[in-house]
Formats: structure tokens, C-alpha cells, sequence
């Protein structure tokens, strides 16, 4: 083998190994990426019962039910669609309904998403962007709108 065929066997071993490494670092990524969803979109994308995502929306007011052992259960809507949600656990403090939560956890084969991480909003003005923008879709929550008196700043979260 001449100088120059070693050089391109090991140019050409380097980039398999290299080639290898990337594809075992994504392979790893994706089983721990949970995407987001909103009501309206769980039926679109077609998420099958098991699935770990991250449910996104407003508490529906009226749907909040406190039982024994911390069980708690709660809807979350879109404006267009609701999903029941069940939790076993502390909220945070600032959960109320008509407010918006992220959810994270699974559906169960009754359409019943049951969550093991429950974020709420940390104050009057803030709103996880992610949501803001899906509710902005959906029409349910739009600029200068006198129900929700909040607007998206381009930082990332809402002002009052």
C-alpha cells in the first residue's frame, strides 16, 4: 500500500468512527425528547396512549377536583378542545384555574392524560411561549385581548 492509500484508509476510518459517534448521540437524543402539544393538536398528531409529551394550555375554570392523597384532576383546554388531566402530587403554588399550565407525563388508553410534572406560570404576567403561540393559533388568545389582557413580549413571555 502506498503513502497515499494509507492516508485515505485512515481519512476514510475517521470519518466512519466520526460518522458512527454521531449517529449513537442522536439515536440517544431521541428517546429522551419530549415534544408539545396543545388539546386541539393531540388528536392531529395522532399520539399514541404511552407517549411521554408535554401538554400545554389553559386550566379550564370549573374543572378543578382535589380528592385524597394529593390525587388532583383538572381539564385542559385550548379553546377548541379539552383534555382530562390527572396528577398525583403538590401543584405549585401559583396553579389556579383559568391560568396556563404545562403538563408533562403520557395519555392513558381512556384519552385520560396522566402527568407527573405540572408547571404553572410563575406570575400575573408571564406565559410559557410555546403556549402563547399555540393559543395565538388556535384564536383563542390574540393581542390586546380584554379577556386575557395580555400581550407576548419578544422576550419570550407576556406583559400585562
Amino acid at each position: 500500500m502506498t503513502r497515499k492509500q494509507r492516508r485515505l484508509a485512515m481519512i476514510g476510518g475517521a470519518l466512519a468512527v466520526l460518522a458512527l459517534a454521531v449517529g449513537l448521540v442522536l439515536n440517544a437524543m431521541r428517546s429522551s425528547i419530549t415534544f408539545f402539544a396543545t388539546p386541539g393538536k393531540i388528536a392531529e398528531q395522532h399520539i399514541v396512549p404511552g407517549q411521554r409529551f408535554r401538554l400545554g394550555g389553559l386550566v379550564e375554570k370549573g374543572s378543578l377536583v382535589r380528592g385524597d392523597q394529593l390525587q388532583v384532576r383538572f381539564e385542559v383546554t385550548d379553546g377548541h378542545a379539552k383534555v382530562p388531566v390527572t396528577y398525583q402530587g403538590i401543584l405549585p403554588d401559583l396553579f389556579r384555574e383559568g391560568q396556563g399550565v404545562i403538563s408533562e407525563g403520557a395519555l392513558d388508553t381512556g384519552g385520560v392524560f396522566r402527568a407527573d410534572t405540572v408547571l404553572a406560570k410563575h406570575d400575573e404576567t408571564y406565559m410559557p411561549k410555546a403556549v402563547a403561540d399555540e393559543l395565538k393559533k388556535e384564536g383563542v388568545w390574540r393581542d390586546g385581548n380584554a379577556a386575557s389582557g395580555l400581550k407576548t413580549s419578544s422576550g419570550g413571555g407576556a406583559t400585562q
